[in-house]
């Protein structure tokens, strides 16, 4: 696993139990206007990508693109993960900052 503190912030996110993860669960979460952010794993497929783009677009919910599926799984502690949601303003406001560094 490379550092990223994009993937290193998303970690203390799941440790606060801030964050939703899987598919139908994360697209709730944007609709239902509990995500704060909602990070997408490069390897997920191009609908994927397109269907969560366009969801964030519409529901005004920041959305970037960050690590693969196991990146994303590995730093929440769970398996694979496409989509992953952050439900906290303030974390999903310092994960955001650190994109902007990180690039």
């Amino acid at each position: 696993m490379r550092n990223d503190s994009v993937l290193s912030m998303l970690g203390l996110a799941a440790k606060a139990g801030k964050v939703v993860s899987g598919e139908f669960s994360v697209d709730k979460a944007v609709k239902e206007g509990k995500a704060r952010l909602v990070i997408i794993a490069c390897d997920a497929s191009d609908n994927t990508r397109k269907d969560f783009t366009d969801a964030c677009n519409f529901y005004k919910v920041p959305c970037i693109t960050r690590g693969t599926k196991e990146e994303l799984g590995h730093r929440i502690g769970r398996e694979y993960r496409a989509t992953v949601a952050v439900t906290d303003e303030g974390l999903a406001r310092s994960i955001l900052s650190k994109e902007d560094i990180d690039g």
